[in-house]
């Protein structure tokens, strides 16, 4: 299976489109304060962060110049990078960026950085090695509207080496499949591991034991985007308490229950899970790592049903489809007709006297 067809293309294309736009509104939240976080505003001013990286060998394109004109053309750049990965322009060329982009920021602002920005970093690098762009991009598009394909053989008539064309074709092919299928099993590794290892951090403390500690991360004010909501939800402690001891379970048994149709729950409940922690904790980006990584574990057929169902639902019916259903009302209305015309000659008929 590795090596014969490339597997979750539409995962990978929905990882895509996820972490491009997380990474798009994260710079543009941003764009006001760019200067002070990355800028030469910064305390962590880039000789700072350049004796940083001789120690941790960390690099970013943000330190090779103190100018703040410099500064501005890679922020830029980066809106743009991310905007184009996201819709899925040269997208082989444009996960190299984004990867370039993402470790870039994330080191210049070493200290600012938490789990979702982690977890951002290592996806970007994943996303790499995956043919993300096969499915839902501007690249999909431009191959299905390139109608005159050239057979391998006109080809090889053209160039005058048959077998080296081929051959170097077959390879490329198998290439760009073994790394896809290789990237994405690292990355549903990733995630597996994560949560994981978040379970088990979780057990050996007691606060998660007694059931308590969601209490005490509401009450933070560092994690009260709206206190009254919080105070609100607090208040429910029985749901507190259950609510702490499933999220210890699912992330436990989630490596587990991958390859059964239990995975579904569970990604279900992670869900919900991830968008509270948004909403309560004021943690968007990490929520929102978080969704777009659980997608990697839904099959193709879910997507492809997805986009199916978006389109009945945004699409304006072609002229065939009117055709189609105004021919078939047509048909309708006429095959009435003559149900009702064939019923009143069936009554003007005498008794006990049949038409044929």
């Amino acid at each position: 299976m590795l090596i014969e067809q490339p597997i979750s293309l539409y995962a990978a294309s929905v990882l895509r489109l996820g972490y491009g736009l997380l990474y798009l509104a994260f710079l543009l939240r941003e764009f006001p304060h760019r200067r002070e976080i990355w800028g030469p505003d910064s305390p962590w001013t880039p000789a700072l962060a350049t004796q940083l990286f001789d120690q941790t060998g960390w690099f970013s394109i943000l330190t090779l110049s103190d100018s703040p004109l410099y500064f501005e053309g890679c922020y830029a750049l980066a809106v743009a990078t991310c905007a184009l990965f996201m819709l899925g322009w040269r997208t082989r060329a444009m996960s190299l960026m984004f990867a370039i982009v993402v470790a870039s920021f994330h080191a210049r602002a070493i200290f600012m950085t938490d789990g979702g920005d982690n977890l951002m970093l290592l996806m970007a690098l994943y996303l790499c090695l995956t043919a993300c762009g096969r499915r839902w991009s501007l690249d999909a598009r431009r191959n299905r509207l390139q109608k005159s394909t050239v057979g391998c053989a006109r080809r090889l008539t053209r160039l005058g080496s048959n077998d080296l064309w081929c051959n170097l074709v077959a390879t490329r092919r198998l290439l760009v499949t073994v790394l896809h299928n290789c990237g994405m099993f690292v990355i549903a590794a990733q995630v597996c591991i994560l949560y994981g290892s978040a379970g088990l951090y979780k057990v050996q403390g007691g606060l998660w034991a007694n059931g308590t500690a969601l209490h005490y991360v509401m009450n933070l004010d560092l994690f009260q985007p709206w206190p009254a909501l919080s105070h609100m939800v607090d208040s429910q402690q029985m749901l507190v308490a259950v609510v702490s001891y499933m999220t210890v379970l699912v992330q436990v048994a989630f490596p587990f229950v991958l390859f059964g149709r239990l995975k579904y729950v569970f990604v279900t409940i992670l869900l919900g899970m991830h968008l509270g922690i948004a909403i309560l904790l004021g943690l968007p980006l990490f929520s929102g790592a978080m969704i777009v990584a659980d997608a990697v574990f839904l099959p193709d057929r879910f997507y492809q049903f997805l986009g199916r169902a978006c389109r009945r639902i945004f699409s304006p019916p072609t002229p065939q489809d009117v055709e189609a259903l105004q021919t078939g009302a047509v048909g309708a209305v006429g095959g009435d007709m003559n149900v009702a015309d064939e019923a009143e000659h069936q009554r003007a008929l005498p008794a006990g006297r049949h038409p044929l």
